[in-house]
């Protein structure tokens, strides 16, 4: 019963040390210093985690791809160098993360994560300039939110968990309220260009425009109830 007792009392102790590693191993760290250290690093192990399709779209120069969904992430991730800086990305920092907490668990000891992921570093302007146009165009885009009174444009990606959980009733409010205002949604990885020279930081983002000038923002998941409130 005393050896039970003492287990008890030390666990919170162990999960204290173990959180307290963890968040010592790895560092979240924004766009710019994120630069910065792949810079001032010889030969930078740096990661793109996102899906093979994600990576052949965008990536950071350099960059290597390791699939954190995929069956093989462990396998590549141990044949890069422990005892060397790694740096790793996706989207928006949600799976890059997770991948994070799993190199400090295969023993990597400094791990640099981007906060905010490749939508950061591209709005931050780190990323390398292309002259290609990926989706619309800034002129298309200009005559889409002048094309009504009131437009709401949603950017969302298939891959973005809360851009799925408001598709269902941004769909019904395009029918409910298009005597009111005119609802489009695009898809962020679709029409990169102009999610570059917007300079969007997150998924999903809504902008509402009235006579063709932005008028109000939201980054990240919100309510039926509360986005009606703004329209």
């Amino acid at each position: 019963m005393k050896i039970n007792l003492l287990s008890l009392l030390l666990l919170p102790f162990l999960f204290i040390n173990c959180q307290g590693q963890s968040s010592k191993t790895v560092k979240t760290i924004d766009a710019k210093l994120f630069a910065e250290k792949l810079k001032t690093t010889q030969n930078p192990q740096l990661v793109d985690v996102r899906t093979p399709e994600e990576y052949s779209n965008d990536h950071i120069e350099n960059a290597v791809n390791a699939n954190w969904n995929g069956n093989d992430f462990v396998d590549k991730a141990t044949k890069f160098d422990k005892s060397k800086p790694i740096f790793v990305y996706c989207k928006v920092g949600g799976r890059s993360a997770q991948a994070a907490d799993k190199l400090v668990e295969l023993g990597f000891k400094e791990i640099y994560n981007l906060d905010g992921g490749i939508m950061k570093w591209n709005a931050a302007g780190s990323a390398k300039p292309s002259d290609k146009i990926i989706g619309m165009c800034d002129q298309e885009f200009g005559e889409l939110v002048k094309s009504s009174d009131k437009v709401m444009i949603d950017f969302n990606a298939k891959w973005c968990a809360p851009c799925q959980k408001m598709k269902p009733y941004i769909l019904k409010m395009e029918t409910e309220m298009k005597d009111k205002i005119k609802i489009v949604s695009l898809d962020a990885d679709e029409n990169k260009t102009i999610v570059e020279q917007l300079k969007l930081e997150g998924l999903p983002t809504i902008i509402v425009y009235e006579k063709g000038k932005e008028v109000w923002r939201n980054v990240g998941y919100i309510s039926e109830e509360d986005l009606k409130k703004h329209l």
